[in-house]
């Protein structure tokens, strides 16, 4: 008689985390270590507690989060829902930015220790990048990862408030990412979008509460940085939130409360902001402020002209990492990022950047257009959109190519758009091709085994 053998045209399903019916008690138990160091590193990144805590400045806790929850996803190796090969071309644009940053600084012509290990220590970006996208496999984490970033966001404020207050624009009351006044604005621009979606996605009184007052807080601290570009950059990501969150979300109360306290924090705490602006016009300098204001605005416009230069001079690898400070003659950034990456990592450093922030913008247009996104994932999509039209426009004003809360910002927009996949949300029509290796499993696992019957 004929032998029949059975084979199945699937893989096995993996487990779905986001499915009342989640996977086995061994693979979660492997996930939440790495999960937990992961969430320490962005409270480390994001809080800098070693500035405001005694003792803790001697422990490089960066690096330890960090290479803790890499050995921790690599101990559970084939356990995780996703691996290397399922990541998003973004990723990959990502990585081929930091190559190309090396060969930058192995070329460049300034100094090459220098850019090598500045572009080292940026490097640890796309570890955490990796890591987020392959450790956050559920709504619930990404929750908890936006909600770390924008809590320590609102501690620091808080405390550059409380240990600075005195000091003309909180400048190095904070060190690291913090220290430079506008940087500190920009963390904030980019993090104010998630505490509101947080206070009107909360069911608590205290904790609506609790995220109004950290939104006072982190406005406040805005004013004080008296930061130019912050303000503007804060206008426009503040449109786009109000856009999604109180207009199309048919929130109108939101966009009344937000007028009314933003014109109660300029009234109080508005003026520098206000002197920095005149100042631009260069016309009746009255004031110390006024000043130092404008003599900033000249300094600016040098060394965007500068960095024109460099990049004419050295279009392919350009000057390295950080080198650009030493070549401007006057040790200053390029207050413009996309000048400061093409500066000092080439022009084809800033078509991968530019790449990479396309990704995010195109993952995001394409939850937008989904009608199956739940209330919560619509409102962290509106504060996606309107962080990174933060970042966009703050780009244009400042110096952020290495910091990495953009980035952050790219990551969250990949792992919601895989969740949705996953799940099987996503439209038949803007499903990537099965055959290219990228979700490949993300639309199978739902599907029952099919059994082929073969007669040998």
């Amino acid at each position: 008689m004929p032998a029949l053998t059975e084979r199945t045209t699937e893989r096995l399903p993996r487990t779905n985390h986001n499915s009342p019916h989640a996977g086995n008690g061994a693979a979660r138990a492997a996930f939440s270590g790495p999960f937990f160091w992961l969430t320490a590193f962005y409270f480390v990144y994001c809080a800098r507690p070693e500035d405001w805590i005694p003792g803790l400045r001697y422990i490089p806790m960066a690096k330890i989060t960090a290479i803790a929850a890499l050995i921790g996803l690599l101990s559970s190796a084939g356990k995780t829902e996703r691996s290397i090969r399922n990541l998003p071309r973004e990723a990959w644009y990502l990585l081929a930015l930091m190559g190309w940053l090396c060969l930058s600084a192995v070329f460049s012509p300034v100094w090459q220790g220098g850019a090598l290990f500045h572009t080292i220590d940026f490097a640890k970006v796309f570890v955490a990048w990796v890591l987020t996208y392959l450790l956050v496999t559920s709504f619930q984490k990404l929750r908890r990862i936006i909600f770390v970033q924008s809590a320590s966001v609102a501690i620091i404020t808080l405390v550059s408030i409380l240990k600075g207050y005195h000091m003309p624009r909180l400048e190095g009351v904070i060190g690291g990412i913090y220290n430079n006044p506008n940087d500190l604005a920009f963390a904030i621009v980019l993090s104010i979008p998630f505490c509101l979606a947080f206070l009107i996605s909360a069911k608590n009184v205290l904790h609506k509460i609790g995220w109004l007052v950290a939104m006072l807080v982190m406005g406040t601290a805005l004013l004080l940085t008296a930061s130019r570009a912050g303000m503007i950059d804060m206008a426009c990501a503040g449109m786009v939130v109000l856009w999604h969150m109180g207009v199309k979300g048919r929130r109108f109360h939101l966009i009344v409360g937000t007028a009314a306290l933003g014109v109660l924090l300029l009234l109080v705490a508005g003026g520098r902001v206000k002197d920095r602006f005149a100042a631009i016009s260069g016309d009746e300098l009255n004031t110390e402020v006024e000043g130092k204001a404008y003599s900033s605005y000249e300094a600016r416009i040098y060394l965007m002209q500068k960095s024109l230069d460099g990049i004419a001079h050295y279009p392919i690898f350009g000057l390295g990492v950080n080198n650009f400070t030493s070549y401007s003659g006057i040790w200053h950034e390029v207050h413009m990022t996309y000048l400061e990456i093409a500066v000092e990592g080439g022009v084809p450093a800033f078509v991968l950047f530019m790449l990479f922030f396309y990704r995010g913008f195109r993952n995001l247009a394409r939850l937008r257009k989904n009608k199956k996104l739940t209330t919560d994932e619509r409102l962290f999509v509106g504060a996606l959109h309107s962080s990174l039209i933060g970042f966009a426009v703050g780009a244009c004003f400042a110096p952020e190519a290495y910091q990495f809360f953009p980035y952050f910002a790219v990551a969250y927009t990949s792992v919601l758009l895989a969740l949705v996949a996953e799940r099987g949300d996503m439209p038949t029509s803007k499903r990537p091709a099965l055959s290219s290796g990228f979700y490949r499993n993300d639309y199978v696992r739902d599907r029952e085994k099919k059994p082929v019957i073969t007669v040998g």
